[in-house]
């Protein structure tokens, strides 16, 4: 009688312990993975280093702010980051789209709302021209819009200076009749939080002093696109084409991804991005300026390097992008804030950099099994 052997598992069904592991390895192949620990860490150490100006109130409000601006700016590089390429002439677009707005409303006096929606019309323009030369003639984008950056700043200059005779439009409020009907769109304080707190004077007497703090619109801006861009690019097929274009554009043109249409609504994505954030700080200056802008496509594209973006396209989350903004936000107040020299600020964000990417590709290795 011919015998049979019977191979037996000897794990229990449903093991806490495969579970733990799988939930772990997804976790780690999360391109927020890195940013998220980096965040924690990062806050708890000015906490405990700065105290109260950097984990109170005050100091809450003003890095959230500061990253709200970047992380406008850092959603929309993200999204084209994913699709593998490359916009350094969102700075330059800022300052146009800021000299715009100032000059058609103060020197050609037109309706505020009016100069804006022309100068949205221009960052748009922009955007477009970058997107259409990238796409047809098949350059790398980091040298398009290098000389876009280039270009845009100079005509800035040039046209701004042939207008108005100035590269500045300063006291914005007192020259435009209706700064006061928009300005709140675009900065206000959308919550107030006061407090009351008791001082004793050497006399003796106690006097109460109430102290507000303000959390400005923009961080409303922030989270909304935060929310618009991770259903975009997690729920539709937009999203789809936007990871398959940076994965492997060949075989997503294949696969009948209108790839150069993809590209081009990304560049311009970025070029409105840099408009919204131009115009809150336009309203929060209360001046223009042609220089406006100045290195941010770098803190947009190090935000985005830092919350898991690959250089390389085709893997990232705007998630990851957000955070990496709230890690710049807090480095840029923690490091003053905790008595270090403001200058090591550039030192610090460099070396986070190198960290981050470092972090990421041993996470990935690690959940892809060394692989």
């Amino acid at each position: 009688m011919a015998s049979t052997t019977t191979s037996v598992d000897n794990s229990p069904p449903g093991d806490e312990r495969v579970k733990r592991a799988g939930m772990l390895r997804r976790t780690l192949r999360r391109p927020e993975a890195g940013a998220l620990a980096g965040a924690i860490v990062i806050w708890l150490y000015f906490a405990f280093a700065a105290g109260s100006d950097f984990a109170g109130m005050n100091g809450t409000s003003l890095f959230l702010e500061t990253a709200s601006e970047l992380g406008i700016l850092t959603v929309a590089v993200t999204l084209l980051m994913i699709a593998g390429e490359f916009d350094l002439s969102v700075g330059s677009t800022m300052g146009a789209a800021t000299m715009a707005t100032g000059i058609l409303a103060t020197a050609f006096h037109l309706p505020l709302p009016i100069a804006m929606m022309f100068s949205l019309l221009i960052a748009l323009g922009i955007g477009f021209f970058n997107g259409l030369l990238v796409v047809r003639t098949k350059l790398p984008s980091f040298i398009i819009t290098l000389g876009s950056l280039f270009a845009v700043r100079g005509a800035t200059i040039a046209l701004s200076l042939a207008a108005s005779g100035t590269s500045n439009v300063d006291a914005l409020a007192q020259k435009i009749p209706d700064w006061t009907s928009i300005r709140p769109i675009f900065h206000s304080a959308f919550f107030s939080l006061e407090r009351i707190t008791e001082r004793t004077s050497f006399t003796g007497e106690v006097t109460q002093v109430v102290s507000s703090t303000d959390f400005d619109v923009s961080i409303l801006w922030w989270l909304a696109l935060i929310v618009l861009a991770t259903w975009l690019l997690l729920r539709t097929k937009f999203g789809n084409w936007v990871f398959a274009v940076g994965g492997d554009e060949n075989a997503a043109r294949n696969t009948g991804v209108p790839v150069n249409r993809v590209k081009i609504i990304l560049f311009m994505g970025t070029a409105a991005a840099a408009w919204l954030l131009s115009q809150i700080q336009l309203f929060g200056i209360q001046s223009a300026a042609a220089l406006r802008g100045d290195l941010q496509e770098l803190y947009a594209i190090s935000a985005a390097v830092i919350g898991g973006t690959l250089l390389t396209g085709g893997y990232g989350s705007v998630i990851g992008g957000a955070l990496g903004a709230l890690i710049y936000g807090m480095v840029r107040l923690g490091v003053p804030a905790a008595g270090i020299d403001s200058e090591l600020f550039r030192v610090v964000l460099g070396a986070l950099i190198i960290i981050a990417v470092l972090v990421n590709n041993f996470v990935r290795k690690q959940a892809l099994g060394g692989k």
